[in-house]
């Protein structure tokens, strides 16, 4: 039986092991760091079956140490040895299928999630520079620790974007290098780009009352100027540097083509009904005076400009159907969602799309939930 499995770091002799495999040793020095990073390592003794109670499903497995037994559903088998030969290919993939396994030795393998060797493969063959000679600092995207990271890649924003869309990105993006204190987005201003941080850190603050109030801190991957550009509506918040750093910006036109529209799922009335009744949650993202007006039955409030900092609150395991009364406001939210990971569905058309259903005489969804 396998012993339990741990993250294993990104130790030079384990990036020496991953550099022999295929096919990650194609990926770039990043990309085969963060699969270091992010793989994990499981051993096995001597006469176990190391797939009995773990299999193969959604990994590439490895033998890196030690010799095993492996069967194939025709009949025939073959001893592989570790870190050797067809040791270097993921088990278990291709033909003839494969049937099971028996440690010969003591064993050790190296477990990599498909999800994220085949997202971090595309990457790095869509970033790659394209011409020799080319500024590495300024061309190569895969030197960009903010945004190359397994996380960033395979979880909200970066996760979603088609990978036709790409390349396109990277040739879109500007690079800016700012200074401590210097402020990027000022509250009240018309929203025309998307900024993502490359390199350091950000401060999200508003004005309410006179006072300046605390929002968030932003790291490097991380992204904002997305709910002006959404909702068409003036900067709500300012963001200004806490260190040095760069920052990647996209123009307004470019971040609807390549990055809104790709993340935002949207839902006609009945497909909404529909996952409502599964247990999807309705949220309602105007402000509580037009929540108590008129909402959708069952409807959590949870206004937009609350939305950031109800992030972390949030069920990940959950789905949320938003809405506002047109879809400008819940597309910003469901925007902020989506780039965090979380399931957001978008209510295309918004309240109205409810009110006119409701006129027709349709039933709306059960009423459990109330405001947040």
């Amino acid at each position: 039986m396998p012993e339990e499995s741990s993250p294993v770091a990104a130790a030079s002799d384990l990036v020496a092991t991953l550099s022999r495999l295929e096919p990650v040793r194609r990926l770039s020095p990043n990309g085969m760091s963060e699969v270091a990073r992010t793989c994990a390592r499981e051993t096995a003794a001597r006469g176990a079956d190391p797939f009995r109670d773990r299999g193969l499903g959604g990994q590439s497995v490895y033998l890196i140490k030690g010799e095993l037994l492996v069967s194939y559903d025709d009949g025939s088998s073959e001893v592989i040895v570790g870190s050797t030969g067809a040791a270097l290919r993921p088990l278990g993939k291709g033909a003839p299928a494969f049937a099971g396994a028996r440690a010969i030795t003591a064993i050790e393998l190296l477990r990599i999630d498909d999800e994220v060797l085949d997202v971090l493969l595309t990457w790095d063959q869509m970033a790659a520079p394209r011409a020799a000679g080319e500024d590495l600092e300024r061309r190569d995207w895969r030197t960009l620790s903010g945004i190359y990271e397994a996380r960033r890649l395979t979880e909200g924003i970066f996760a979603a974007l088609p990978p036709a869309n790409i390349e396109r990105l990277l040739e879109r993006f500007r690079r800016m290098p700012v200074r401590h204190g210097e402020v990027v987005v000022r509250q009240g201003d018309a929203g025309d780009h998307y900024y993502v941080i490359e390199r350091g850190r950000c401060e999200v603050t508003r004005g309410v009352g006179g006072a300046s109030v605390v929002l968030a801190e932003l790291q490097p991957g991380e992204g904002f100027g997305e709910e002006a550009l959404l909702a068409g509506s003036p900067r709500n918040a300012m963001v200004t540097m806490k260190s040095d750093g760069v920052l990647l910006r996209l123009d307004k036109s470019d971040f609807t083509s390549l990055l809104r529209e790709p993340l935002l799922h949207r839902l006609g009335w009945e497909e909404a009904c529909a996952r409502a009744r599964a247990g999807a949650t309705w949220l309602d993202v105007r402000y509580p005076a037009e929540y108590h007006v008129d909402r959708v039955p069952g409807a959590i409030n949870l206004p937009l400009n609350e939305v950031r900092n109800a992030l972390d609150a949030l069920d990940a395991r959950g789905e949320y159907i938003l809405y506002c009364q047109s879809g400008r406001r819940s597309s910003a939210a469901a925007f902020l969602m989506s780039q965090r990971g979380l399931r957001a569905w978008l209510l295309d058309g918004g309240l109205r799309c409810w009110t006119r259903e409701r006129t027709l005489g349709e039933a709306g969804p059960d009423d459990r939930g109330g405001q947040a």
